[in-house]
């Protein structure tokens, strides 16, 4: 199965300590370049450590884009690490892409592309038993990574 992500999944899962939840559902993760500097594992922050064990076990993997004419098109309206992430998964024909900005996730099922992310992913661990709750998972994603999450989707996922 081939996976690509954009930077937020693997960086707010890496800060609570939940990054080997993509490796337990995928295997392995494709990230562009874009990505790799987003993710900016050179400097000592939280998840950091976690991100560079991943790329070193070779789980998580860099992988170049060649359509720089999708990719300019798609930074017209995304930032460069949606946009190559988008053209990268575009390229490989992707099983799935994980995003989690609500433009990139409308950008790329508008190109055909499946998209989850990290609720999608925590909420497919917690039915195939790799979470034994959900709530404080995302109490860390809110008060540890400052993700964002409307009440209503946070209440109708919980009652999941």
């Amino acid at each position: 199965m081939l996976i690509v992500s954009n930077t937020s999944p693997i960086l707010n899962l890496a800060i609570v300590d939940q990054l080997l939840l993509l490796y337990q559902q995928f295997g392995e993760v494709l990230i562009p370049s874009a990505v790799l500097d987003e993710l900016k594992i050179g400097e000592e922050r939280p998840g950091s450590q976690t991100i560079r064990e991943a790329i070193s076990a070779g789980w998580i993997q860099i992988r170049e884009v060649t359509n720089e004419p999708l990719t300019q098109l798609l930074k017209q309206t995304l930032d460069k690490g949606e946009a190559e992430a988008i053209a990268l998964a575009i390229e490989l024909k992707a099983d799935w892409i994980l995003l989690d900005e609500r433009e990139g996730r409308k950008v790329a099922q508008s190109l055909g592309l499946k998209v989850t992310g990290i609720l999608g992913i925590i909420l497919r661990a917690k039915q195939v038993g790799e979470l034994e709750s959900l709530q404080p998972v995302i109490d860390n994603l809110i008060s540890k990574a400052g993700f964002r999450i409307a009440p209503e989707l946070l209440a109708q996922i919980l009652k999941q």
